[in-house]
């Protein structure tokens, strides 16, 4: 069988809000056919996430240009508990997932060295969800506001979930501990990550040709080339530490995960296997499996 993707390239996202290098911030790794055709691996490190932006889509335009099929895979959330959208009151006659994508994408400002403003829009978003400080929480004495605190509120006072499906799933069998979506700061958040790298997601999605963002625009369904007929690019969310990764002498642990994730799927694909991952789980429900592919999103496991 032949492999789905020509290039695997994994993005280790960064909140930082300030220009980064080394531990902690943006990494991205590309596994792709050099001028032999044979696999190679090169990481970058730029210092912020606008050069990351920009490296990304030349890394995927080049590719794409020689005929490649990309698969491009970000460590952070692309998608919210069923029902945020809802709640935020902006699901109107788009699907939930593309409404949250486009009015984080419109409110979040970003300029060059990496300030941003993602402890007011989540604030905001928070005051439209609940008009207190749920469902978003976490944020520096600076940024803290009345509807946005710095520990975690109680969920049982909103109509949401603290985490996704997917993270529960991942909870269950994988016995890790995905954090929640929700949590902007602190040890291990990774909600800041998703709110600022979502709208470089629909950046890329507008500007490359031919992409699609799983499992929204896919279905959250095995693929094979029948299904990528016409798809050049597929963007994915995806969980480093569901591989074992080892740095090098003088490597950093986010840059030995991109390698080892992009190896990993490579090595799947190459198996013929990597497909099926982009299926649901057997023991998804068709309710559950909808609102999965409306507006929470899901991880492309192993």
């Amino acid at each position: 069988m032949a492999r789905l993707f020509d290039a695997y390239i994994i993005v280790d996202w960064s909140a930082a809000s300030k220009p980064a290098l080394g531990a902690n911030s943006v990494w991205v790794g590309a596994l792709a056919r050099d001028a032999r055709l044979k696999f190679q691996f090169q990481a970058a490190n730029p210092s912020t996430r606008k050069k990351a932006r920009e490296l990304i889509q030349g890394l995927v335009e080049r590719f794409v240009k020689r005929g490649d099929k990309v698969l491009v895979g970000f460590d952070f959330s692309l998608g919210y508990p069923s029902g945020t959208a809802a709640l935020a009151g902006v699901s109107k006659d788009k699907p939930a997932w593309q409404a949250m994508h486009e009015y984080l994408a419109s409110k979040i400002k970003e300029t060059d060295d990496n300030s941003n403003t993602r402890f007011a829009v989540a604030a905001s978003l928070n005051y439209a969800m609940s008009k207190g400080p749920l469902p978003f929480w976490g944020a520096p004495a600076r940024d803290r506001l009345t509807t946005l605190a710095s520990t975690k509120g109680n969920f049982d006072d909103i109509r949401l979930e603290e985490y996704r499906r997917v993270e529960r799933w991942v909870r269950e069998h994988y016995k890790a501990k995905p954090k929640s979506s929700w949590q902007l700061y602190g040890a291990g958040s990774v909600g800041s990550q998703s709110v600022l790298g979502i709208p470089t997601v629909q950046a890329l999605r507008h500007s490359l040709p031919n992409g699609k963002i799983w499992p929204f625009e896919t279905g959250l369904a095995p693929m094979d080339a029948e299904t990528l007929e016409g798809t050049d690019v597929v963007f994915a969310e995806v969980y480093p530490s569901i591989v074992d990764a080892k740095p090098r002498p003088g490597e950093v642990m986010d840059q030995a995960q991109v390698e080892a994730l992009a190896r990993h799927y490579y090595r799947l694909d190459e198996a013929g296997r990597l497909g099926a991952l982009f299926g649901p789980p057997e023991a998804l429900t068709s309710e559950e499996i909808t609102q999965i592919e409306g507006e929470e999103g899901w991880i492309l496991l192993k």
